[in-house]
């Protein structure tokens, strides 16, 4: 699996050097205007359309990597993960599907009838609503 510097520098077609030092600098709280404008040098002439765009993507694939952390672990907690959808999920290269490899794992939301019922209270729902007022 590739990095996430590695994956940027493909996408924009520069030097991975560059993607790293720019990516430096924005984690360090320079912004792209300012990346742009007074440390060229560093990232090697990016300009700030190409700067903004890998602030993007960087915003993406790190939020893809934090959420395939949790599918992965909350999957695993469930006994449910074999190596053919560890394979898929790390491959997952959208969020999207991630996401649709997810769905038939993720746990179903409890309404609060469903709370209720199962504290034991289905019969006194079915007296209150078949008695006489």
């Amino acid at each position: 699996m590739i990095s996430i510097s590695q994956r940027i520098a493909q996408e924009l077609n520069v030097a991975e050097s560059q993607t790293r030092a720019a990516i430096e600098l924005l984690d360090g709280g320079a912004t792209v205007p300012f990346i742009a404008r007074y440390r060229k040098e560093a990232t090697g002439s990016l300009d700030d359309t190409q700067l903004r765009t890998l602030e993007e993507r960087l915003t993406y694939l790190r939020e893809l990597e934090d959420r395939r952390k949790a599918v992965l672990q909350s999957i695993d907690e469930q006994g449910k993960l074999d190596a053919p959808l560890r394979k898929q999920i790390e491959e997952a290269d959208t969020k999207a599907r991630l996401e649709d490899l997810y769905l038939p794992y993720k746990p179903k939301r409890r309404t609060k009838a469903q709370i209720a019922r199962e504290a034991g209270l289905g019969p006194l729902a079915e007296q209150l609503l078949t008695a006489p007022q």
